[in-house]
């Protein structure tokens, strides 16, 4: 006999559990019957209300609908700026770059099949099987690129789109990048009664709203830093910056980052033994061994080699491999400040190498940058910390609730 949560209750609490235990929360699901467990934590039993529920069916998408699309827009029929936004594959999902005049999309939206607010549209071509549900807004979309299903209403669209993410399409380790109609149709999926999908649909529709919710956080906390690292520090020939902490006059100093910084070069680490001490390349950890290259001052990564625009802290003890330079503030330079100040570079810009992006230790030497005096680095330094601090927080809160679902996905689906 299959047995349930009631879902809707129980997602706040998951939540709370998860979210705020983020090294011990966990969700365990056993057979049909789900629980929210977090260690050393009885959950109560008014939370999990057990119902029997039908066993669930294995069936084909074909059975309960056909595959649809918008009338075909030819080039000539559209324009760089216009009424109405035209998504192609490559646009989709995203914002368009050709629009549509508003009397032919009237037109074909009335003669031609059209989606209703809350289809589910699915990318035939490139990122296959991508989902973007349709809001109802003016818009129209590319034929054969992306369609959806036109089905009846046995399947629910709020379940239909989770259901969607486990479906492989038939395309796994193959190098034909398009779904056709008969890769859709013919996709075997294994579904429950009505009602579960109802409920299932609107505990993963609230946790994708949820996770919506953190990942904007995330994104204006990104745009805020990056908004302050402008204003913050001066621009290319001025001495002071646009905003600056109270009680601070003094002009900022012209320097070069080799007054600032010691760069240092990575070396190979194959020789090594396993132990604590981690290794860093240019796209961050990558293992740990028995020795440091610094034991006790902590430094700026920079690549030397292939990513060179992504600056990031390097906390004693490290390891640094050869395509990734480490550049160790001086004593009168405060650490946070010059990570900020190697933020602030266009390092793309220096490039040396026709081929694979390239730094060299003089390029990065005799690159200019302004720098005020040791007390306001220290403010500047410890803003940027904080604000750090918290970008990472929401980062990993959102990894944590995509995890969750991840894990449910895995758990409530057959």
């Amino acid at each position: 006999m299959a047995c349930k949560v009631s879902l809707q209750s129980s997602l706040a609490t998951l939540i709370a559990i998860s979210v705020a235990n983020s090294g011990n929360g966990s969700v365990q699901v056993a057979g049909r019957c789900i629980a929210y467990v977090r260690p050393a934590t009885r959950i109560p039993s008014t939370l999990l209300h057990l119902v029997p529920m039908p066993a669930w069916e294995q069936r084909k998408l074909g059975e309960f609908g056909s595959v649809a699309m918008c009338k075909r827009i030819y080039k000539e029929q559209t324009s760089e700026q216009g009424d109405v936004p035209f998504f192609k594959i490559g646009t989709f999902g995203a914002d368009p770059d050709a629009f549509i005049s508003n009397e032919l999309f009237e037109d074909y939206k009335r003669t031609y099949p059209y989606p209703t607010p809350g289809t589910l549209l699915i990318s035939a071509a490139g990122s296959i099987g991508r989902i973007v549900e349709y809001q109802g807004e003016k818009a129209y979309f590319q034929d054969s690129n992306i369609v959806w299903l036109e089905h009846d209403h046995r399947l629910n669209d709020a379940f239909l789109k989770p259901l969607y993410s486990k479906i492989e399409w038939g395309l796994e380790g193959s190098t034909i990048k398009r779904l056709y109609n008969k890769d859709l149709l013919s996709a075997e999926v294994t579904i429950p009664d009505g009602r579960e999908q109802k409920e299932i649909g609107q505990f993963f529709a609230k946790l994708d709203s949820l996770i919506t919710l953190h990942q904007r956080k995330y994104d204006k906390l990104v745009i805020f830093k990056k908004s302050m690292l402008e204003k913050m520090f001066p621009k290319d020939g001025e001495s002071v910056p646009e905003i600056r902490f109270a009680g601070f006059t003094d002009p900022w100093e012209q320097r070069k980052f080799s007054e600032i910084v010691d760069v240092c070069s990575g070396r190979d680490y194959k020789h090594l033994d396993e132990g604590p001490i981690p290794v860093y390349g240019t796209g961050g950890y990558m293992t740990s061994v028995s020795e440091a290259l610094s034991h006790n001052r902590d430094a700026i990564g920079i690549g030397r080699k292939g990513t060179i625009d992504k600056p990031y802290l390097l906390k004693a003890p490290f390891w640094t491999v050869d395509t990734l330079f480490y550049a160790i503030p001086k004593s009168d330079i405060n650490l946070e400040f010059a990570l900020c100040s190697f933020l602030n570079v266009d390092w793309k810009s220096k490039d040396e190498s026709t081929g694979l992006p390239s730094l060299s230790k003089e390029s990065i030497n005799e690159t200019v940058l302004s720098v005020p005096n040791v007390v306001e680095q220290n403010h500047l330094g410890n803003f940027f910390a904080d604000l750090d601090r918290l970008i990472t927080l929401h980062q990993r809160k959102l990894e944590l609730l995509q995890n969750i679902k991840k894990s449910l996905l895995d758990k409530m689906f057959v």
